[in-house]
Order: C-alpha cells, then structure tokens, then sequence
C-alpha cells in the first residue's frame, strides 16, 4: 500500500512555484495494478520518484507498507561513475542479498541485460537503452511487493522486449505494480486501476476505463 496525505511537490521557478502536486491524498491499494496517465509535463515520473521514495515532498507525507522497486525505465537512479557490475553489486548489499549470492545474483544480472563488455564499463558511457536494459535486469533480480515502471517496455530490440514482458508478468502474478506508459493499448490490457494527474490534481479511480475517459477529455 502507499498512501499520500495532502501531499504538494513543487519546483521554484522565475515566475513562481510549479505545482506537481498541491494538496492531493490518495491511497493505491495492495495488488492494484495501477496505469498513470497525464499530459507531457504533468509530473508522471515525479510522481513515480516520489512512490518510490528516491523523491520527497514539499509538503504532507507518504506512507509506504511492503517493499517497493525503484522507477525502472529510462530515468533511472545508477551511479555513473560506477560500472553496471559495480551498480549491480551494490543493489545486491541494499537488498540484504548475502555475500556468498552475490557474485549468482550478479552474474544473472549480466545475462539477463545483454550489454556485453559494458557491464565492466561505467554508466556514463552507455545509451540510455543501455541504462535501460541495466536497471530492469537489476530490479528482476529482486522480489518487491511494488514495482515502479516509468515506460520501460519500449527498450531494446523485440528479443529483449519478449523476454522483459514474461519475466515482469511472473513477477506481476505476486505483486503490485505502478505503471506510466505513452501507450494506451498497453496500459488498457494490463492495468485494473488508474490515476489522472491534471495541473496539479490526482485523482484515482476503480478502473483504467473511467481513468482514459476523464484523461481523454482533459486533453481535449
């Protein structure tokens, strides 16, 4: 479960504060399945940084039960001075993985993100498909009760698409998730739930249906 109470993000600007969100409170429940939808610039991946807790609020507070990933997709938060391996290893000692699996924990990881020699490279030097592919392969390697998934899908060849769609539905099967996406269709076949940011506001609703209509109709 993560909850918002009366939360405001904002960021300073030359003519004032802009609101991400001012003043919302909501609860996304255990299991939701949970697609987010907001014109360009609303705050989609703000909102995901501060589900996840990598962001914090100006304003209210956030109650998180359970674990939660970090957003996985483009944005990620990996050290660019340290190499994917090093960035690998270091999740590992975050999610209390002992050290005699640490070196099977990180050697899936390596397989799984297909990136050859740039594992032992540091992340400055990769695409951002690259970072991509690193950060997912990284969160797979981790049970979380919450997955935060700021338009992942898009990356890499379809290979890596197929096999990044059935690891994330195995996954799904025993956990949340909080999905941003530019695809609707997607969003409509996977998501029982949805969320509408709109100049500040979010609001949550029972299902992703009525959340596209009142999203459809904003954007008009």
């Amino acid at each position: 479960m993560i909850q918002l109470e009366n939360v405001s993000k904002y960021y300073a600007t030359p003519g004032g504060r802009h609101y991400v969100l001012k003043d919302v409170s909501f609860t996304v429940p255990d299991h939701a399945q949970l697609g987010v939808l907001g014109p360009n610039g609303a705050g989609k991946s703000t909102l995901m940084r501060l589900f996840s807790g990598v962001d914090v609020p100006n304003k209210g507070r956030i109650i998180r039960t359970g674990s939660i990933s970090w957003p996985m997709g483009l944005a990620s938060s990996m050290q660019n001075a340290l190499t994917g391996k090093e960035n690998a290893r270091f999740a590992c000692q975050i999610q209390g993985i002992s050290h005699k699996q640490v070196g099977e924990v990180v050697e899936g990881i390596r397989d799984f993100a297909e990136i050859g020699k740039y594992f032992d490279m540091p992340v400055r030097t990769y695409s951002s498909g690259m970072r991509a592919r690193l950060n997912f392969a990284i969160a797979m390697a981790f049970d979380f009760n919450c997955y935060i998934i700021d338009e992942l899908t898009a990356v890499g060849d379809q290979n890596f698409k197929n096999k990044s769609r059935a690891t994330f539905e195995k996954k799904r099967q025993n956990a949340s998730f909080i999905k941003v996406s530019h695809s609707l269709e997607e969003l409509r076949a996977e998501c029982n739930m949805g969320l509408v940011l709109n100049k500040g506001s979010a609001t949550i609703y029972d299902s992703f249906a009525e959340a596209e209509e009142v999203y459809l109709q904003n954007i008009k």
